[in-house]
């Protein structure tokens, strides 16, 4: 079993207060949610109105078949043009069969 970790950074140009960035960053986990199996949260920077931390998941048998998915989800989230990435990191944690 394979779990990938996607940990992105976003800075938001749009919001001008933290109840506008509480929108974009709760459709933004929304649409990846519902057009992805994987799961998806805010992990972070809740206190800054232009930044953003959001984590993603997805467990599978290989690197293989999480790695497609989750570069599909970056790319989807940079041309989403609501905001931009400013760092990412990306962790596949290995666990043997029991």
């Amino acid at each position: 079993m394979v779990v990938g970790v996607l940990d992105i950074e976003l800075h938001l140009y749009a919001p001008q207060s933290l109840k506008e960035k509480r929108g974009i960053v709760r459709s933004l986990v929304g649409r990846i949610r519902s057009r992805h199996p994987v799961s998806c949260a805010e992990t972070g920077h809740q206190d800054f109105w232009q930044k953003a931390r959001i984590g993603i998941t997805m467990v599978g048998i290989s690197e293989n078949s999480i790695s497609p998915v989750l570069e599909r989800i970056e790319r989807d989230i940079q041309s989403s043009g609501e905001v931009e990435i400013t760092r990412r990191e990306l962790e596949f944690l290995h666990y043997g069969e029991l």
